[in-house]
């Protein structure tokens, strides 16, 4: 009977483990390899915030599972993972059961609200291809009851958005929101002033862009400042409501929407696994990705704490080599051979500071501006799954900066 290996998860690091582990094993009859993924396509997540502002098309940022494998002989089942029975070698479904003799768990994170009164049910997370295009109608939903208002009080609580956490995505996501409503919006709405609109971005350290260096986050901290966007450092939350936050201080700030980019943890799966955790709940693995106790057990992407390299940041870079390497030690655990160990090195950190801006620092160098951004499309392009996704993105872009972005709304907002 041929041994089975499932891949838990079709982001980064589950798709990178899968098409690896096909090169090395996907023609040997010995071995059986199936992706499980509760969604049938893979979410280019970078690109999220581009959602949200209208500047690329929700569909464009995603790739069919099956059509990411084409020929290659893995299987593929859309599936929910309810279990993981580590002792017994059984992967629970949904549909049923599976056992495995390898398995490699790329289920990801979910949003972290650090027990945060309110934060979990009067915020809006910001993780998957439906939370941004519902936070994209919620946006513009607002604006249109807003140019409809003659209370100026009502009128700027509609249009003030904040961003809770300034790493990453939350400084992302509010530059990309920044372009869409100060140069749609205000254009457009006739009966919203451009001085109603409030873009409020909230950090609980003392600096934005942790991990970047610390040169380019100053730049990036004082760019969004001069683009009209309110930076609050040292800004804890402490509660949030239907309409508002409250942070440290007591202070509150009425808004309509309010957007959670504070944390990850865990899936709440990989919590569940035996051995240590991290103080986030990612599962502690040795030098060779394996979970203690369990060498036929590989955890990666953002729900692996490797020894080796405890700090690394949650990126898709670091997501892709875990996939590879995990992908890599089955075969050589297959052939008897030694394992190979898991480094984590540097390969730079790119930031979309919105439409023709963006910092970067690669090779030792730090690059921001015009030209930085031409960088950061030209690196996300490249890495987009598949010519077909890459030219609509592309054709998006171009279309972007020529004509005005679309202010449809594609579903109908709750009120």
């Amino acid at each position: 009977m041929p041994k089975r290996i499932l891949i838990l998860g079709a982001g980064f690091a589950g798709i990178e483990a899968a098409i690896h582990l096909e090169k090395l094993l996907g023609r040997s009859s010995d071995c059986e390899i199936c992706l499980i993924n509760e969604h049938n396509y893979f979410l280019f997540t970078p690109l999220l915030p581009q959602i949200a502002s209208s500047y690329i098309n929700p569909r464009h940022i995603v790739q069919p599972v099956r059509d990411i494998r084409g020929s290659r002989r893995f299987q593929f089942r859309r599936d929910d993972v309810c279990a993981i029975d580590c002792a017994a070698r059984r992967v629970e479904l949904a549909s049923g059961a599976l056992d495995y003799d390898y398995l490699i768990v790329a289920l990801g994170g979910r949003t972290d609200y650090f027990d945060i009164p309110g934060a979990e049910e009067f915020t809006q997370d910001f993780k998957s291809l439906e939370d941004a295009v519902v936070l994209r109608d919620h946006v513009i939903d607002l604006c249109e009851r807003a140019d409809q208002t003659d209370d100026a009080a009502t009128r700027g609580r509609l249009v003030t958005i904040v961003i809770v956490g300034a790493g990453y995505t939350g400084v992302e996501l509010i530059t990309e929101l920044q372009d869409f409503l100060f140069q749609y919006v205000v254009t457009r709405y006739r009966g919203i002033p451009r001085s109603d609109i409030q873009l409020i971005l909230l950090e609980a350290t003392p600096h934005i862009l942790r991990g970047v260096h610390p040169s380019l986050a100053r730049h990036a901290d004082k760019r969004l400042r001069v683009e009209g966007i309110t930076i609050r450092t040292d800004a804890k939350v402490t509660r949030c409501f239907e309409g508002g936050v409250e942070i440290q201080g007591g202070e509150v700030i009425r808004a309509e929407t309010i957007v959670w980019a504070a944390g990850v943890r865990a899936h709440r799966l990989v919590e569940s696994l035996p051995g240590p955790h991290d103080r986030i709940g990612r599962a502690v693995v040795n030098e060779h990705l394996q979970l203690e106790g369990h060498p036929e057990v590989f955890i990666v992407g953002d729900s692996a704490a490797a020894l080796t390299a405890p700090d690394a940041p949650r990126v898709a870079p670091v997501a892709i080599d875990h996939g590879a390497i995990a992908a890599r030690n089955i075969a050589h655990l297959e052939r008897r051979e030694p394992l190979e160990s898991y480094r984590y090195v540097a390969k730079g950190m790119l930031v979309s500071l919105g439409m023709n801006y963006a910092v970067v620092s690669i090779a030792g160098l730090n690059l921001h501006g015009y030209f930085a951004w031409l960088f950061w499309n030209a690196v996300h392009l490249y890495e987009l799954v598949g010519f077909k996704k890459q030219v609509q993105v592309a054709l998006d872009w171009m279309l972007g900066s020529i004509f005005p972005r679309d202010a449809s709304i594609i579903r109908r907002p709750r009120r």
